[in-house]
């Protein structure tokens, strides 16, 4: 087995979370999950595979960055490296039989490695509109990376040398097969948005690392996504959806990928857009009220 700790969050996870910790099991030398009270099976079916399942009290708006980072803080991690994985994330045996060969080649020079992820969507490898080669820093040293906890994208910041590996970690969230589900999951997640899109523009949240054009892959998401905050409202949702469809060739990734990058790219942040609309009216509102 591998140096490493795989760390998990879950909440309601039983559809997912069997064929995510089952892709660790026995590569690597210890598993810790991270669970937010879940009311389903998915913790009886973690500690068939988890060294520890920690509960951590669920708290409505708590963000997974957070969350992984409270397990950085507080859990027994006994490797130096630290993979961090979502319920839906699973680890293909190519990519670990690269992670096998990593750790067996003696020193490592680099202090994280970013993995592209592959995603699925309904049974559809959405191979294109900029997914096909989206890189994650999942893998780190646990000494040199750390999480924006306040950032609703997960991403670890490293302060070191990182590098990319080959294979690919595939991404499938079987509950979003239902498209309910999917539109209320969004529908949470286009409010924590638009709150944090609502605070950095206040100046009352700084970016943790320095967002570049030309930096790593994550500072480069970073520069794009303070572009995309200066673009007028609205509009902005339509230009990112008219990139991605068909300047990044998201047509080509058939029906399934049509749904997926029309309410990924267009509905979700457009109701983004009108849930920071309504904050910041509510801000004008609060100002012009000289009793509060």
């Amino acid at each position: 087995m591998i140096p490493v700790t795989v760390m998990v969050t879950t909440r309601n996870e039983e559809a997912n979370i069997d064929k995510c910790l089952r892709s660790v099991h026995g590569l690597v030398d210890q598993i810790l999950v991270i669970d937010s009270e879940s009311e389903d099976q998915t913790v009886p079916i973690a500690r068939r595979y988890a060294d520890d399942v920690a509960n951590l009290a669920y708290v409505h708006g708590a963000i997974i960055p957070w969350i992984f980072q409270w397990g950085l803080d507080n859990l027994p991690i006994r490797n130096e490296w630290v993979l961090i994985l979502e319920a839906d994330q699973v680890v293909p045996p190519d990519l670990g039989q690269e992670l096998v060969r990593l750790f067996g080649r003696g020193r490592i020079e680099e202090d994280g490695f970013f993995i592209r992820r592959k995603q699925i969507f309904r049974g559809r490898w959405i191979r294109f509109g900029g997914y096909g080669s989206k890189y994650l820093l999942k893998l780190f040293r646990r000494s040199r990376g750390r999480l924006d906890e306040r950032e609703q994208d997960t991403r670890v910041y490293v302060r070191g040398r990182v590098g990319k590996l080959r294979h690919s970690l595939v991404e499938e969230n079987l509950k979003e097969s239902e498209i309910l589900f999917y539109l209320a999951k969004h529908l949470r997640y286009a409010d924590a948005f638009a709150r944090e899109e609502f605070e950095r523009r206040k100046g009352g949240m700084a970016w943790l690392v320095r967002p570049s054009l030309f930096g790593t892959p994550d500072q480069r998401t970073l520069w794009m996504k303070a572009a995309y905050y200066h673009l007028p409202l609205y509009l902005r949702a339509a230009l990112y959806f008219g990139y991605r469809y068909f300047f990044r060739l998201g047509i080509l990734d058939g029906k399934e990928g049509a749904i997926f990058h029309f309410l990924q790219a267009f509905w979700f942040r457009l109701v983004v857009d009108v849930r920071l609309e309504e904050l910041m009216k509510g801000q004008t509102r609060r100002a012009d009220d000289p009793t509060t």
